[in-house]
């Protein structure tokens, strides 16, 4: 084994990347309409939803169900844990990308 650090599975999915990666953008306790995050990602509900649904089993997501007067809202947000998941996948995939040089033995 090489030491290198190992990138997180939830996360490391390309779709659910995105999503996390653009949740990370939003300060503390901002959250993020459906529609508005589907639209930004360019995905479809149902892929989208898929995604959600993963990320938020592990703990990474929130999905608050709320209306909006008569309208119901979904808005989705990065939990502390998702927040943490994500700053600790992009220290690994810096690792990964500049590991650091080591000085070879005569």
């Amino acid at each position: 084994m090489t030491g290198l650090p190992e990138l997180d599975p939830v996360i490391h999915a390309q779709a659910r990347l995105r999503v996390t990666a653009t949740l990370a953008t939003l300060r503390g306790n901002d959250r993020i309409t459906f529609p508005r995050l589907q639209d930004i990602l360019q995905m479809t509900a149902g892929n989208l939803s898929v995604h959600l649904r993963k990320l938020e089993e592990a703990g990474y997501v929130e999905i608050v169900k709320t209306h909006h007067g008569r309208t119901p809202t979904t808005l989705v947000a990065l939990t502390r844990r998702g927040r943490f998941a994500f700053e600790e996948y992009t220290l690994a995939v810096r690792a990964l990308l500049d590991p650091p040089q080591t000085e070879e033995k005569q």
